[in-house]
This record gives C-alpha cells, sequence and structure tokens, in this order.
C-alpha cells in the first residue's frame, strides 16, 4: 500500500512522533490512522494527549457572566494582528455578553440581536468582514448555569484571551465563595486540559482504547496473566488520575486532588459542594493551517 505525504503529515501531527516511524507505523496498519496511533504508543513512541489538528486558528475566547450563569465563545479570525484589534475586541466581548441572554447554542447565539445594530449577530459578524478587511466567523460558544467561575488564559484584554474556562459548583452556600475556589479550579482547567469531569463522563470506547493499549504493553513483559491483569488495573487507575477533573492533582496544591480542594473550601462556602460541569476552549482547537513547508518536508522523507 502507498502512504501518501498528507497521511505522514496528519500523523506526525497528531503524535508528535518522527516522520519514519510514522511512515512505519502506517505501512504496518494499511494506513489506517486510528490504528497507526495505537502501533505507535504500544512502541512506546508516541503520547496519549497529542491531538491531531493542534494547530491553532487565529481570533479569541471571551467570557461574560452574571449571578446565575457564565458564557464563553470563540470568534475566529485569519490573523492574530485582527485579533489585537479594538473593533474586534469589542465584537467578540459584545457576542459574549449577547449570549448570557441565550440558551448558549451557536445557532442561538448567532440568530440573537446585536445591541444597537437593528441586525443579528451574524449579521453583524458579517459587516466586521467588510470593515476589517478579513473573514472571520462565530466557531462556538456554550453556556454553564448556577455559581460559575470563569477564567481566562493568555489574556488580551478585559475576558478576552487565547483559553476561556468556566467551571460550575452546585451548593446551597455561599455563591461568591463557591465562585472563588471554582476560579482557581477553572485555572486548573486550562493547565491540565483534563478530558472528563469523573470517570463516569469518558467515553467507553475510549477506556477500552486504552485498557486494550495497557494489555498490549502488560503482555510485553512476559509476567503472569494475573499480575497482567493487576498492571492493566494499575494503569487505568492512573489514567483516570491523568484525565478526570475531580481525581487530577490540584495544581495550586498538588498533594491534594482536584476533588479533596473543593471538599476543603466547603468550609469558607459553608456548605456541601460539587463541581457539575466545565468547559475549556483553547483558541483554535481542531483547526488546521496549512503548512506548505512541512508538506513539502515531509513529502521529501516519503519518497526517500
Amino acid at each position: 500500500m502507498t502512504i501518501s505525504a498528507s497521511q505522514v503529515k496528519d500523523l506526525r501531527e497528531a503524535t508528535g512522533a518522527g516522520m519514519m516511524d510514522c511512515k512505519k507505523a502506517l505501512a504496518e496498519t494499511n494506513g489506517d490512522m486510528e490504528a497507526a496511533i495505537d502501533w505507535l504508543r504500544k512502541k512506546g513512541i508516541a503520547k496519549a494527549d497529542k491531538k491531531a489538528g493542534r494547530t491553532a486558528a487565529e481570533g479569541l475566547v471571551g467570557v461574560a457572566a452574571n449571578d446565575t450563569s457564565a458564557v464563553v465563545v470563540e470568534v475566529n479570525s485569519e490573523t492574530d494582528f485582527v485579533a489585537r484589534n479594538e473593533a474586534f475586541q469589542n465584537l467578540v466581548r459584545t457576542v459574549a455578553n449577547v449570549a448570557l441572554g441565550t440558551d448558549g447554542s451557536v445557532e442561538a447565539v448567532a440568530a440573537a440581536e446585536y445591541p444597537g445594530a437593528g441586525k443579528s449577530v451574524s449579521d453583524a459578524i458579517k459587516d466586521a468582514v467588510a470593515t476589517i478587511g478579513e473573514n472571520m466567523n462565530l466557531r462556538r460558544s456554550a453556556k454553564l448555569a448556577g455559581a460559575v467561575a470563569t477564567y481566562v488564559h493568555n489574556a488580551v484584554a478585559d475576558s478576552l484571551g487565547k483559553i476561556g474556562v468556566l467551571v460550575a459548583i452546585e451548593t446551597t452556600g455561599d455563591a461568591d465563595a463557591a465562585r472563588a475556589i471554582g476560579r482557581q479550579i477553572a485555572m486548573h482547567v486550562a493547565a491540565t486540559n483534563p478530558m472528563a469531569l469523573d470517570v463516569s463522563d469518558l467515553d467507553p470506547a475510549a477506556v477500552e482504547r486504552e485498557r486494550a493499549i495497557f494489555a498490549d504493553q502488560a503482555r510485553a513483559s512476559g509476567k503472569p496473566e494475573a499480575v497482567i491483569e493487576k498492571m492493566i488495573e494499575g494503569r487505568l487507575r492512573k489514567f483516570y488520575e491523568e484525565v478526570c477533573l475531580v481525581k487530577q492533582a490540584f495544581v495550586i496544591n498538588p498533594d491534594l486532588t482536584v476533588e479533596a480542594a473543593l471538599k476543603a473550601a466547603e468550609k469558607d462556602i459553608g456548605a456541601p459542594a460539587k463541581i457539575t460541569a466545565f468547559v475549556r476552549y483553547a483558541l483554535g482547537d481542531g483547526v488546521e493551517k496549512e503548512e506548505s513547508d512541512f508538506a513539502a518536508e515531509v513529502a521529501k522523507a516519503v519518497k526517500g
């Protein structure tokens, strides 16, 4: 089977593995991308948390909040230069504030009225394209209700930046105290990018995929099957601790898990509290930009 340069490029971006390793992995798996990723991981060449298409699009992530809810939106532009444009920043900030009055879906936000313009958010963005001279779009939005903390990382202006996080905490206690610990947890989420809130929220297919990889790795040790099963369960527990928010070591105090840190904060909150949801938007997640020089480099390696 012929392996194309674009396949090698995609696999390298997805795993961080070398070009020749990627070419071999694709050859061994008949060009199946997911199987090739697993093949590299089983060989210890690729990392689990590397994902395809991490090259960021430009634009801004914006957050807005009130006493009962909070939203995060992402508006993309073609260049970082536009993201530093005050008119574009005002546009994103306004879109975020408008989103607070909707259910948070992209469709609802796009159809909502843009303040003082007599037109929808969607049309206001189209007008901005003509004014600013660069293509842009409302890519996604989300809303959480309750005592919701917000955090913006790499902020370029008030409530605008490269990463936006929402963390919702359910409690009958002091909402401001809940938001205070929630903001610290939101900073943690920005840093660690959890896959899920807890084990029950993980995609069962993703868990089974990890189990299969751990099983192959464990059996390569040559140990008895009973020992291998314990090795697999141990690695799965470690996997949960790495990807589930409540089980992660709290970045602000690594001696505690996030769950334990929230439990400790209940003294200030004055009542039991739990995290019900979180949202993390990193600018351009999953949006690919063309990289012609890199493609040429890969093509040369494939031909070699």
